[in-house]
């Protein structure tokens, strides 16, 4: 039996230049960047089956078509040339990750929170820190004052150097000095007072005094002199006296410029020389300086003697002693001076003068 033609032959094969390949679906967005980088897989071909009975070619592998190489040059075209990678090619900087944003993110608000609550603490706590404030300026100002009290008292700086007397007319000056200079050297807030109190009783002239100190190293003795108000003579003796009976001076003739006072021979204790004593006190200064002799046994008979013609004047007790000096005053004034007569004030409201 006669074959049929064509079957001894071989199957012819297509050419696989000619063959016309496979249109592929375009890769999209999502996958550029993925196609761009992987490597593209061989296509495995295998040649359509002959007839039955012709033999077959073994499978071979080919590369990549020129159209998957295109697709693929384009892919990796538009991702290189997109936005991102262009600003990344600029700064040469590589985009944060999203992790790193949300940590910064995470720092940047605790950072945040730490500063509010310092904010509120200290407005919580503004009150507390004012009167902290307010006690460390006061412990503050209490430790400088101790300070300059500590130097005051123990710097040497501040010590006793000089002794300046007022006040005297009697008294010597040097020799106050001389007693109060026992101080020398001692700082000023440190001086005995008690020990110039007993320098200075030894001065029976002296009837007070007053100390002023003054900075750096000066002491100032301010001195009040006793007044002698007359002298009296005991045993011979002519004394000044101050109103309280402190002897001032003592003297073997009578002392000019004060007048002579005689109580009977009582001493300066007596109510007699208490009621003297007052009067001559209440008369005027210039007056005062007219009368040469007072006189009184007892404190109602209290009589004296003006300079001149000797003018005499009838006190009687030192009651109402500032209206009988008024009016002794106004009777002088009425009469002539060289007129020997007495002055009788006893009665203040009806004074009389008795001629000689």
């Amino acid at each position: 039996m006669k074959r049929p033609e064509g079957f001894d032959k071989a199957a012819q094969q297509p050419d696989p230049a000619s063959a016309k390949p496979r249109r592929k679906r375009a890769p999209t967005a999502s996958s550029a960047g993925e196609s761009a980088d992987a490597p593209v897989r061989p296509t495995l071909r295998r040649k359509s089956p002959g007839p039955k009975g012709v033999s077959q070619s073994a499978s071979k592998v080919t590369g990549p078509t020129a159209s998957q190489e295109s697709n693929a040059a384009s892919v990796t075209t538009k991702t290189a040339g997109s936005p991102r990678e262009r600003n990344r090619s600029r700064s040469g900087k590589t985009p944060p990750r999203p992790e790193a944003a949300a940590k910064k993110q995470l720092r940047r608000a605790a950072r945040d929170r730490r500063r509010a609550e310092k904010a509120e603490l200290r407005r919580f706590t503004r009150r507390a820190r004012t009167r902290k404030y307010t006690l460390l300026s006061v412990a503050g100002l209490v430790a400088v004052l101790l300070g300059l009290i500590a130097v005051a008292v123990f710097s040497p700086i501040l010590a006793l150097r000089t002794v300046v007397i007022d006040g005297t007319n009697r008294i010597d000056p040097t020799q106050i000095q001389a007693a109060v200079e026992t101080q020398q050297g001692t700082p000023l807030a440190l001086l005995d007072f008690d020990a110039i109190k007993t320098e200075l009783s030894v001065f029976p002239l002296i009837r007070s005094y007053v100390t002023e100190i003054v900075p750096p190293d000066t002491l100032l003795v301010h001195i009040v002199e006793r007044e002698p108000i007359g002298s009296i003579t005991v045993n011979g003796v002519f004394t000044l006296v101050d109103p309280a009976g402190i002897t001032i001076q003592e003297s073997a003739e009578r002392i000019p410029g004060v007048p002579l006072i005689d109580v009977g021979g009582a001493d300066a204790s007596s109510p007699a020389f208490a009621a003297v004593t007052e009067v001559l006190l209440s008369l005027p200064t210039d007056l005062r300086a007219r009368v040469e002799t007072v006189s009184a046994t007892t404190q109602d008979d209290v009589s004296f003697v003006l300079s001149g013609v000797g003018q005499g004047v009838v006190w009687g007790s030192a009651s109402d002693s500032a209206r009988k000096a008024a009016l002794l005053e106004a009777l002088i004034s009425t009469r002539d001076p060289d007129e020997a007569g007495e002055f009788d004030v006893s009665a203040p409201s009806n004074g009389i003068f008795r001629p000689n």
